[in-house]
């Protein structure tokens, strides 16, 4: 498939409209808080739990320090991790991609404790728990 002019041209005028609703210009690991920190082309700051990100969580001081913009400045890349988040992205709250959120939203909502949820497990413990699986031959 050939790619044409009229194709570019929609692709430049889409990164530049993305662009405009914020891009980095500057980014940085502070340390002493754990954060990353990314400053706008606004002057406007964001900064995020570096353990809260899809590939930063348990990385090391050094490899977190080292940060990447890209030339558009829509992207956030550590090599050293081989870790990559997306501007835009981050400014709606998206730490990784939808799988990956969907997966730690799932794994926060299994860890809930509600009365309701503590009542339910007692008395499926008390009617011999979980059924076991059965394993075909």
């Amino acid at each position: 498939m050939a790619i044409t002019e009229q194709d570019l041209a929609r692709a430049e005028a889409s990164m530049a409209a993305t662009r405009e609703a914020g891009h980095a210009v500057k980014a940085r690991y502070d340390r002493r808080r754990g954060r990353v920190v990314v400053v706008l082309n606004s002057g406007v700051e964001i900064a995020f739990p570096a353990r809260l990100a899809q590939g930063l969580a348990g990385a090391s001081d050094e490899c977190l320090s080292e940060i990447v913009i890209s030339p558009a400045g829509l992207g956030l890349h550590w090599p050293k991790l081989n870790a990559d988040l997306y501007v835009p992205a981050l400014l709606q709250g998206m730490l990784g991609s939808k799988q990956w959120m969907a997966r730690q939203l799932g794994a926060e909502g299994g860890r809930a404790r509600s009365a309701a949820k503590i009542a339910a497990a007692q008395q499926n413990g008390r009617s011999g728990g979980r059924p076991r699986k059965v394993v075909a031959a």
